[in-house]
């Protein structure tokens, strides 16, 4: 006759017992650990297998496989299922290689339409190719079970990271170079601060331009917002093209005065007309030294041959580096400008949109801000 259960003590200390606590009563946590959470506490109340597992309605078994696992284990690594051998893997590593490899390619290199793989294709090449290259292990492959062997090499191959590739062998050299202009301007700040006075004035302008400004129309009116109704303004999703413009603009960096015209396109006729802006702004005795990026309006011939007719000095260009137009300061004026003003503008024609615009730039010149570049300054040569 067998002899009846003994109980066993279960010690647990006060941290142990305030976190069994917590996840007994967690509805996040996996229910084993919620329920085995349970088992514990209530095996600490009452110490009888049975009863506990009356209780909680499950078998006295479970209840005593638990608390001894505890007792041996401790009560925290007593929550969590043992590890088990499980069924042994029917893809062999060779053959995760072969699939790794395989969505290593384009899609396209093995006479498929798609430029990439997606998933599902992938897994059915391979189950059509993967036997007769020696993988008969990936016959019924699904796509559940590729998606985890790619997910163990952090392969994606359904998917593109764009990047940019280095196009200009002297990017460092232009770059100090447009960092040299900004210390220039800061070391002109503080003589002007300072009330110094040093040789030929000189004024030092950010240029570029910002195409393909939508002129749009709405084709029904807005509605405004109503309180504990709608929140926002509500916009017919349908509209109406007038067409594009661009602002060419050039910023003082000095006084953080704004230059711009609106056009409605930015060749070198139209930058010669900012040219001629900006030139009529400064005294002739002031050299004026622009930024700019590689555009060809910027080092086309026409613009070579208005500034020949200026006087020595009068102009001078740094160019940014090609894939640097974020050395240019403009850029983050632009970038302000369009989420500040630009963003959902709707207009009636593009002459409209055109009178939007400036009248902003007038906005913005009543308040000039003062742009300053900061990264890698001290770095300048």
């Amino acid at each position: 006759m067998a002899g009846w259960r003994r109980a066993v003590e279960l010690a647990m200390s006060g941290e142990e017992i305030a976190t069994l606590t917590t996840l007994s009563r967690s509805r996040t946590e996996l229910a084993s650990r919620v329920s085995r959470a349970q088992m514990l506490l209530a095996y600490r109340e009452n110490p009888s297998f049975c009863a506990v597992g009356q209780r909680l309605g499950v078998h006295h078994q479970t209840v005593q496989r638990c608390v001894e696992r505890a007792l041996v284990d401790g009560p925290m690594a007593a929550l969590d299922d043992r590890p088990r051998p499980g069924k042994e893997p029917t893809i062999t590593p060779e053959a995760k290689a072969w699939l790794v490899s395989l969505a290593c390619d384009k899609a396209k290199d093995h006479g498929y339409p798609h430029e990439l793989w997606t998933t599902r294709l992938l897994a059915r090449h391979a189950r059509e190719h993967g036997p007769g290259a020696g993988h008969v292990c990936l016959a019924n492959l699904v796509q559940g079970t590729m998606c985890k062997i790619l997910g163990q090499e952090n392969i994606k191959p359904h998917k593109v990271r764009y990047y940019l590739e280095n196009r200009d062998a002297e990017f460092e050299q232009k770059m100090a170079e447009v960092l040299c202009v900004y210390r220039e301007v800061e070391v002109l700040k503080k003589a002007a601060a300072k009330g110094k006075r040093r040789g030929k004035p000189v004024t030092i302008v950010s240029c570029d331009e910002k195409p393909g400004i939508q002129a749009i129309a709405t084709t029904a009116p807005d509605l405004p917002p109503k309180p504990g109704v709608h929140a926002t303004f509500a916009r017919d999703h349908e509209y109406k093209r007038h067409g594009t413009l661009s602002l060419l603009a050039g910023i003082d960096l000095l006084t953080g005065q704004v230059h711009a015209l609106v056009k409605d396109r930015h060749r070198s006729r139209e930058f010669i007309e900012l040219l001629r802006l900006i030139d009529a702004t400064y005294p002739p005795n002031t050299a004026i030294k622009l930024i700019l990026d590689n555009h060809s309006a910027h080092i086309s011939r026409e613009t070579r041959a208005w500034l020949a007719t200026r006087p020595a000095g009068r102009f001078e260009f740094t160019f940014t580096p090609k894939h640097g137009s974020w050395l240019n300061l403009i850029e983050g004026f632009f970038s302000k400008f369009a989420r500040s003003v630009l963003r959902h503008i709707r207009v009636a024609s593009k002459h409209e949109r055109k009178e939007r615009i400036m009248a902003g730039i007038d906005d913005v010149n009543r308040h000039p801000v003062i742009h300053r570049w900061s990264y890698k300054l001290a770095e300048a040569a």
